[in-house]
């Protein structure tokens, strides 16, 4: 189930919600209490290295130059 982060407007705390995404635009309480919060935009970080090989890395087969018909 997503996680979706709110900021209290009352006490400026963040705290985080689990609901199904047919629910995400819905009010969350605080958990102090307070009912004026704000749903935060979040970001998603996409790191790391490929699985496929660059097209540069070597290797050849297939193509043209990769196959050795540019001569």
């Amino acid at each position: 189930m997503p996680r979706y982060e709110y900021r209290c407007r009352t006490c400026g705390s963040t705290f985080e919600v689990s609901r199904p995404m047919a629910e995400s635009s819905a009010p969350a309480d605080c958990p102090s209490g307070h009912d004026d919060t704000v749903k935060l935009l979040s970001a998603v970080a996409v790191g790391g290295t490929s699985a496929a090989p660059s097209p540069t890395a070597g290797g050849g087969g297939g193509g043209c130059c990769g196959g050795g018909c540019c001569g």
